[in-house]
């Protein structure tokens, strides 16, 4: 493997542990209301667990209210029992036969902390795999000096640009995760 070929899948891969980040952000909750917060939830329907956003329609009609109108509608009640099972939102929904509402409750001190927290834990986990993904890279490069087929000088460059591209990526992550942070303190 030449060094933009080990580069391109360093390049590949840090993009997916940034994309990944981003979706696990959208979960979090900043104290309105977005679809992203529940449309994984699993949900049993017809003997078979379903993730939402396959079994129905997930609005935002206002700033702080998601609306779930299943597209059938018996599975109103299967839906609103997989909200309200899951203790890591905390939401109650209300369900009138045809449609799921969900308020959702303005954020307090503590809460918007643990939220907080949740999003250090994140952040780890897309660190983790930004290593993972530079040590992977050094190994082919140790690889291909051990084979003869780089040269002393060429390794350690392709060894430099390896750690400029996990610190820019980390850079980045860093910087998500602070506009992050100010959006989930924010009243």
């Amino acid at each position: 493997m030449n060094d933009k070929e080990v580069m391109a899948q360093l390049s590949e891969d840090t993009q997916k542990v940034v994309a990944h980040f981003e979706d696990e952000l959208k979960k979090l909750r900043t104290g309105r209301a977005h679809p992203s917060m529940v449309e994984d939830l699993i949900a049993e329907a017809y003997g078979t667990p379903m993730p939402l956003k396959q079994l129905a329609t997930i609005t935002t009609p206002e700033p702080q209210l998601i609306q779930i109108s299943p597209f059938d509608p018996s599975n109103v009640a299967a839906i609103a029992q997989s909200i309200r099972a899951n203790e890591s939102l905390g939401f109650n929904p209300v369900d009138d036969g045809r449609v799921v509402r969900i308020q959702i409750p303005p954020l307090n001190e503590e809460r918007r902390m643990q939220i907080v927290k949740q999003l250090g834990e994140k952040k780890e986990e897309a660190f983790v795999s930004l290593r993972k993904s530079r040590h992977e890279a050094m190994d082919v490069i140790d690889k291909a000096k051990k084979d003869k087929a780089i040269g002393e000088d060429d390794a350690k460059r392709q060894q430099q640009d390896v750690d400029a591209k996990i610190n820019d990526t980390k850079a980045s992550i860093e910087q998500i995760s602070k506009t992050k942070e100010q959006d989930i303190m924010k009243v």
